[in-house]
């Protein structure tokens, strides 16, 4: 028999003590309360959706050994991130690389309902991009191709339907046309990793491209003052705009462009690597070799403390970035990586913090460390002060 719960907390926006019930898998009711003292009391949000993440905690969505049981581990361990829907991003690499990681993820997904629950769709972020040493970053050049509707097409068999966001480059004479394609068949597309013209990237608009993958990152070290491919997707107001917010790939200033600009479509994503979550040191990759993860959360090339080796930090993390640089409040940075990418992706969790909405939720204790206590996905806690449920 299902049971209700209840969780008393201080709303992430309106900032008010509220009793949130749950029955089921929905948030059946919301009322105010008049509390006495209410510096004790969690603050409570929607749950974080990252539409980029690459690994966690040693496991890696692209690494050869992908199995279903990492896919299910890593899952869990999200929750104590606070992230209850998350879109694994599997990267640029061969053929039967990209068709194994896609297959293991949707049988990840058969086997389990929770996790099938939390993965709401596969981020494929390449092949299709610049094949020009900077907009390409990390990605293997021998693997770069033009857009392939076939190829895709064996790939989404074999992840059964599940790749819902693309990031293409669309400096590739075929590109509207298979953005064309790949929108008919309910896929988004991303521009990301690109060389791309200011006409192609308008071209790319005009077929369907919603959204810019990492904004500002992997592009060239120099690029002409105006117009560029990145003041282009700007003022593109059909592009939602992805940024890493951890405050090393991005600095301030274009955080707070990006954010005053795009406002409700400006998305955070964590882009996180597999060594997010790992203690600081050193550690050798299959992508960038000999890295450097610092105590701040910085990851570099060890030769190099200026070219970075990937994302090693989460959702919150870049919140909490956000937040303490001023450049928007706690409410803001928080849909920005819960409501906005679930609203940009139609998904079912896009209403948050409302009644009758999917019981995704996260209580965060007060104070400056954004520290979850309790993760809630479709109803169920899932992590608890340390515990996995």
């Amino acid at each position: 028999m299902t049971s209700k719960k209840v969780f008393q907390g201080i709303h992430y926006k309106t900032k008010k003590p509220i009793q949130v019930t749950v029955y089921a898998d929905k948030i059946e009711r919301i009322e105010e309360l008049n509390n006495g003292r209410n510096d004790s009391l969690p603050i409570i949000t929607p749950g974080l959706v990252d539409l980029q993440i690459n690994g966690f905690k040693g496991r890696d969505f692209n690494a050869t050994s992908l199995s279903k049981e990492m896919i299910k581990d890593v899952t869990r361990a999200l929750f104590e991130e606070g992230v209850t829907t998350y879109y694994p991003t599997v990267i640029t690499n061969g053929d039967k690389e990209i068709e194994k990681a896609v297959y293991e993820i949707s049988q990840a997904c058969k086997e389990d309902e929770m996790v099938s629950k939390t993965i709401a769709g596969i981020h494929l972020e390449g092949p299709f991009i610049s094949s020009e040493d900077g907009p390409r970053g990390a990605h293997g050049q021998e693997y770069v191709k033009a857009p392939d509707w076939k190829l895709f097409q064996r790939w989404q068999e074999a992840a059964q339907g599940k790749i819902k966001l693309l990031t293409l480059s669309p400096e590739w004479p075929n590109s509207p046309e298979f953005i064309l394609k790949c929108i008919k068949n309910g896929v988004q597309i991303s521009i990301g990793h690109t060389a791309a013209t200011v006409e192609q990237i308008q071209e790319a608009v005009e077929a369907g491209a919603t959204m810019s993958t990492h904004l500002g990152n992997g592009a060239h070290l120099m690029l002409p003052r105006h117009p560029n491919y990145i003041w282009e997707q700007l003022a593109q107001d059909d592009l939602w705009t992805c940024c890493i917010g951890d405050g090393f790939h991005l600095p301030d200033s274009v955080l707070k462009i990006i954010f005053k600009l795009k406002r409700e479509k400006a998305v955070l994503v964590s882009d996180a690597v597999y060594l997010s979550g790992l203690e600081p040191g050193e550690y050798t990759t299959h992508i960038g070799g000999e890295v450097i993860l610092t105590k701040e959360g910085k990851l570099h090339l060890s030769h190099n403390p200026d070219l970075l080796a990937g994302s090693a930090q989460m959702l919150k993390d870049g919140i909490r970035h956000i937040v303490n640089a001023g450049i928007c409040s706690f409410a803001e940075a928080w849909e920005a990586a819960s409501l906005h990418p679930s609203r940009l992706m139609n998904m079912s969790v896009k209403r948050g913090l409302e009644e009758n909405a999917p019981a995704d939720l996260v209580l965060l204790q007060q104070g400056t460390n954004f520290k979850i206590s309790e993760t809630i996905k479709s109803g169920q806690i899932v992590f608890k002060e340390g515990k996995y449920n």
